[in-house]
């Protein structure tokens, strides 16, 4: 194996990427400029001494905590629990929501020996115990192990005072009905809202 192949090999382990397209990114860093690369190079080398989580929510950060934690103009009464730090940036893009959010780390999942005490869960229940949160939306995919998790996240903050919510799921905008498998049209029934 020549180092073509096992950089096409190292690139086609990342997510989303085949043979094809790691094939096709390896040829090209090889006609790139060379100052490309290793500037290329020294940011994939220095990204886990530079990024961290933050120690209050979990998202990804330089700066700890965070930039949306240290955010003075965000609403501190709604907290956003996602799954993964890479859901904080999708849900950021959306400019709809303004609060604070919250990291889980994960989905339980016993299958993959994910079980609750290896979340974020605690870390959750502490800074819902602080009083200044009114409402825990909970954000996590839905899947299985999402729908299993946001159960899970409801009854542990079910004896305290904040308000659990869930976000909307089912058809998209511009979808077509004809399209929506069975699962998406059932949540879309059972998350109608009144007009």
């Amino acid at each position: 194996m020549n180092a073509l192949d096992e950089l096409t090999e190292s690139f086609s382990r990342l997510p989303g990427i085949g043979k094809k397209s790691a094939a096709r990114i390896a040829s090209h860093l090889l006609k790139t400029d060379s100052s490309f690369n290793i500037r290329f190079s020294n940011q994939i080398l220095s990204l886990q001494e530079r990024i961290k989580p933050c120690s209050i929510c979990g998202a990804w950060t330089e700066e700890d905590p965070c930039p949306i934690c240290s955010d003075i103009a965000r609403d501190k009464t709604i907290l956003c629990v996602v799954e993964q730090p890479q859901d904080v940036a999708t849900i950021e893009s959306s400019h709809e929501f303004h609060g604070l959010f919250h990291v889980l780390g994960g989905v339980i999942s016993p299958l993959e020996g994910i079980t609750p005490d290896k979340l974020r869960i605690s870390q959750l229940l502490e800074r819902v115990k602080l009083g200044v949160i009114k409402e825990v939306i909970i954000a996590t995919n839905p899947t299985v192990e999402g729908d299993t998790t946001a159960l899970f996240i409801q009854r542990v903050l079910q004896d305290t005072q904040v308000v659990v919510t869930r976000l909307a799921s089912g058809l998209p905008a511009g979808g077509d009905l004809e399209y929506a498998d069975r699962l998406t049209l059932a949540r879309s029934f059972q998350g109608r809202v009144k007009i």
